[in-house]
C-alpha cells in the first residue's frame, strides 16, 4: 500500500468511528436515523457524481438503480433463499447486468440525448414495477416487510446493529469510490470528460471506460437503495420515480460536483432542511424550487465548490535548458 492509500485507509476508519459513537454522544436513535437516511441518498448521490462530476455525462435516470438495489434485495431476503451479505452481492450483480444492458445503449451518446434516454429507461422501469404486480407489489411496493435473520451475530432488528451496520456499509462504499476516482482510471474518467476526442487518439477505449463507469456508478447508487430498504424495511415505486434522480441531481449540485465529498454533504443538507420544513410547513417544493433557484442563478457552485475547487487550470509548458540551447544551436 502507498502512503496516500494507508493514509485515506486511516482517515475512513477514524470516520466510521466517529459515526458509530455519534448516536451515544448525543441525539440517540433520531440522530441515528437521520444518519442512516441520508447515508442511503448520498451513496445515490456520490455514485450519481461518478458519471456527472468525473466524466461529463448526467444521468435523469439513476433512481433505478437506486430501486434495482432495493427490489432486489427485499425480494431475495423475502423469499428466504440466502443470508443478508449473500443477498446484498446478489442485489448488487443483478443491477449491474441491469446497468451494463442499458449503458451499452446510453454510452453511445452523450450530452441530452443521454441524459433524456436515461430518463426513458428509468420511467420503463417504473412501470415495470407498477404492473409486474406479483413480484414487485405493484402500488403497495414490497408487502409484508423485509426479514433480516441473523448472520454473524449481528442482529438487523435491532436499532443499533442496524445502525452500525448501514454506517460500516456506507464507509466502505465511500471509500472503494475514492480509490477509484483517485485510481488511473479515475484519471482517464476526467481526460474524457475535459476532451474526449483527445482521449481516443491518445487511444483510450472510451466506450469501454464509459460503460464500466456508468456500471460502477449504478452499482454504488444501489447500495443506498439497500440501505434505505433496510432502514425501512421494504421498498417503493417511488424509489425509481423521475423526481427521485431530479433530487440526487440537486444534491450534487448543492454540495458541490467538483469536489469528492460534495454529493453526500448534498445529502446531508437536503434531508436536514426537509426534516426542518415539513415540521414547519406543507410548501416543502416551494422552498426546495427557492434553494435550487438560489444555487444555480445566484451562486453557480456548491458548498464545497467554494472550499476546494476541483480542477486546476493548465499552464502552458515551459521549455526546458536543453530545448533553450538546442534552439540557439539551430539559429
Amino acid at each position: 500500500m502507498t502512503r496516500s492509500t494507508t493514509r485515506n485507509a486511516l482517515i475512513a476508519l477514524a470516520a466510521l468511528v466517529v459515526l458509530l459513537a455519534l448516536p451515544h454522544l448525543g441525539g440517540g436513535e433520531k440522530l441515528a436515523d437521520y444518519i442512516i437516511f441520508a447515508a442511503a441518498w448520498g451513496l445515490l448521490a456520490t455514485g450519481l457524481n461518478l458519471l456527472i462530476g468525473y466524466t461529463g455525462l448526467i444521468s435523469f435516470g439513476h433512481a433505478m438503480f437506486f430501486a434495482s438495489g432495493a427490489y432486489s434485495f427485499g425480494a431475495i431476503m423475502q423469499a428466504q433463499i440466502m443470508p443478508v451479505p449473500l443477498a446484498i452481492v446478489a442485489a448488487l450483480i443483478i443491477t449491474g447486468a441491469i446497468a451494463a444492458l442499458i449503458g451499452a445503449i446510453c454510452v453511445r451518446l452523450s450530452e441530452i440525448y443521454f441524459a433524456f434516454l436515461t430518463l426513458a429507461f428509468q420511467m420503463f422501469f417504473h412501470s415495470i414495477l407498477l404492473s409486474w404486480v406479483d413480484v414487485t407489489g405493484g402500488d403497495n411496493g414490497l408487502l409484508g416487510g423485509i426479514p433480516t435473520p441473523v448472520f454473524f451475530g449481528v442482529d438487523l432488528n435491532q436499532p443499533e446493529h442496524l445502525y452500525a451496520f448501514c454506517v460500516t456499509v456506507t464507509v466502505l462504499a465511500m471509500y472503494l469510490m475514492h480509490r477509484i476516482v483517485s485510481s488511473p482510471f479515475g484519471f482517464t474518467l476526467r481526460m474524457i470528460r475535459d476532451n474526449e476526442r483527445r482521449a481516443i487518439f491518445l487511444g483510450v477505449n472510451v466506450f469501454a471506460v464509459k460503460l464500466t463507469c456508468f456500471v460502477l456508478s449504478a452499482v454504488f447508487s444501489s447500495v443506498g437503495g439497500i440501505i434505505l430498504a433496510l432502514f425501512i424495511s421494504g421498498a417503493y415505486p417511488d424509489f425509481a420515480f423521475w423526481t427521485t434522480s431530479g433530487e440526487a441531481i440537486f444534491m450534487v449540485m448543492l454540495g458541490g460536483l467538483t469536489n469528492f465529498f460534495g454529493p453526500i454533504l448534498g445529502a446531508l443538507i437536503l434531508t436536514g432542511l426537509n426534516d426542518i420544513v415539513v415540521t414547519y410547513t406543507d410548501h416543502y417544493g416551494l422552498f426546495l424550487g427557492g434553494i435550487i433557484l438560489l444555487f444555480s442563478l445566484g451562486l453557480r457552485k456548491g458548498v464545497l465548490d467554494f472550499v476546494k475547487p476541483g480542477g486546476r487550470k493548465s499552464t502552458p509548458a515551459q521549455p526546458t535548458a536543453d530545448a533553450k540551447e538546442a534552439t540557439h544551436a539551430d539559429a
